[in-house]
């Protein structure tokens, strides 16, 4: 209704009142929750650890910082303030610096009023309109910022240099009513932090040259990784002591969570011809590759492991399936490990590795990784072959160990048709009894199980495993390691 609204005579009448950045957050906030209105949709694992501190600082009018490291959906929560602003608002038509046309601060805005009274043309603005953001980066300057003087408008509009009207807005002041935010805020220059004292307590800017203070209306929201405060930079004392609120953000504390983060986050869903079914059991190890990765002694644990890594990580072995299907002429297929270990070239470029880690090489370390994430997955299933039994007592794997151990050899292809690897599958003796015995699994999602219980028991060291160019071969522990001798010739040792 007031969006008709186009001078400030009309605006004055309709009874619309100006009120501060933080006051029209702090307003819409409250409706919401009185609305039970989601307050950060699609944000997931925050709902009683960081939203509630970040809807505390906005009902108490502050400025915050997002503390945490990376990929953990710190810029994505600080754009969705926004929805927090009134979704119009109306300001003096043409102004750089968003006048409030009952309040304006520049040069323009003020003759505006006193030229045209009431019937200063006003439009309206969107709040997708009112936010500001920048990374801070080495070469960011407190021009880009606040502001400096224009020579070349001076010049052009024939002005002295000390007119007000030559002064070239920064970011922060052509975000004025609104929500500014700077991100990786460490990585700001000390001198260029030093230029945001005043906005952060005064609420005003100075630009040089100018014996002026022009008075923002702005509320300030910043990010920064606890790892940049040693390594690239630092936040100056003075500016850390106006920042009301810090709030410490964090990885998914469970898989469930995890997994419901990857699911809507990641490109699953490609292509209406072809159908990739995903078992849990698989999305548990690609969570568990990040919870893995986490406590790992060969990762920088400082760096963190961000959760972008397990959606690339799906999206990777959702292509392996993809082609495999599609070399195949398949119109569905059900994800393998093979396809598992596709996703190494997602975990090697988003692991910082420590000196051990370095020593063992990217790819070992994630091969070592997701084994550790599928053992971990298949004791939620399965009993643990490490365990102690008793002499009486049966063992689960007995059967598939001594198929194995009578030289029987598991080959499973990257790209085997659906058809052959079911084949291969049944062939291991015991295999399929124990899956259907520990889980009420059927159809494609069984001979996936039966497939991680394979991997599982090498990753135990009950059975071998040779690993080449996509394929994989599953032999007898003491065969493999006999292979291995380089040199072994088994007619040497026939008269010992």
């Amino acid at each position: 209704m007031h969006q008709k609204i186009k001078e400030l005579g009309s605006l004055k009448e309709s009874g619309w009142q100006p009120m501060s950045v933080k006051h029209e957050m702090r307003k819409n906030l409250l409706r919401m929750i009185k609305d039970n209105e989601p307050l950060f949709p699609g944000i997931l694992g925050y709902e009683k650890t960081v939203i509630p501190q970040i809807v505390n600082a906005i009902l108490a009018k502050h400025d915050l910082i997002l503390l945490g490291l990376r990929g953990q959906a710190k810029t994505r929560i600080l754009r969705m303030l926004v929805s927090l602003l009134d979704e119009y608002t109306p300001v003096i038509d043409g102004s750089e610096v968003n006048d409030d046309p009952f309040n304006p601060i520049s040069k323009y805005g003020k003759e505006m009023v006193q030229k045209y009274g009431d019937e200063t043309p006003v439009s309206w603005l969107h709040r997708s309109k009112r936010y500001g953001e920048k990374l801070a980066t080495p070469d960011t300057s407190v021009a880009d910022l606040i502001g400096d003087l224009d020579p070349i408008k001076a010049a052009s509009l024939k002005l002295a240099l000390a007119s007000e009207e030559v002064i070239n807005y920064g970011l922060i002041p052509r975000t004025n009513r609104g929500i500014f935010v700077i991100n990786e805020l460490p990585d700001l220059q000390p001198r260029i932090q030093v230029a945001l004292l005043n906005i952060m307590q005064e609420r005003d800017i100075q630009i040089r040259g100018f014996n002026i203070r022009i008075p923002l209306d702005v509320s300030m929201a910043f990010s920064a990784n606890p790892e940049d405060y040693t390594n690239r930079g630092n936040i100056i004392t003075p500016l850390k002591d106006r920042i009301d609120s810090q709030i410490i953000t964090h990885y998914p504390r469970d898989i469930e969570v995890g997994i419901k983060i990857t699911e809507q986050e990641a490109w699953t869903n490609r292509d209406e011809t072809l159908t990739i079914h995903i078992p849990d059991s698989f999305k548990k190890v690609l969570e568990n590759v990040a919870f893995e990765a986490r406590k790992s002694e060969y990762i920088d644990q400082k760096s963190g492991v961000s959760t972008r890594m397990t959606i690339t990580a799906m999206e990777q072995v959702i292509s392996s399936a993809e082609k495999r299907a599609v070399l195949n002429g398949e119109k569905e297929t059900t994800l393998r490990v093979t396809d598992l270990y596709a996703m190494i070239p997602a975990l090697t470029g988003k692991l910082e590795l420590v000196y051990e880690g370095e020593q063992e090489g990217a790819v070992n370390v994630a091969k070592h990784i997701i084994g550790k994430a599928i053992n971990t997955t298949f004791r939620e299933y399965f009993p643990d072959p490490q365990r102690r039994k008793r002499d009486d007592e049966v063992n689960e794997y007995d059967e598939i160990l001594n198929w194995f151990a009578g030289g029987n050899l598991l080959e499973v292809p990257g790209q085997i048709s659906n058809k052959d690897y079911k084949k291969s599958l049944l062939n291991v003796a015991g295999l399929k009894k124990v899956t259907e015995t520990y889980t009420s699994s059927r159809g494609d999602e069984l001979y996936a199980l039966m497939d991680l219980v394979i991997e599982a028991l090498h990753q135990n060291s009950k059975i071998g495993k040779d690993d080449a160019d996509e394929a994989i071969s599953y032999t007898d522990m003491l065969g493999s390691m006999l292979g291995e001798i380089t040199g072994f010739d088994e007619d040497d040792y026939l008269d010992v």
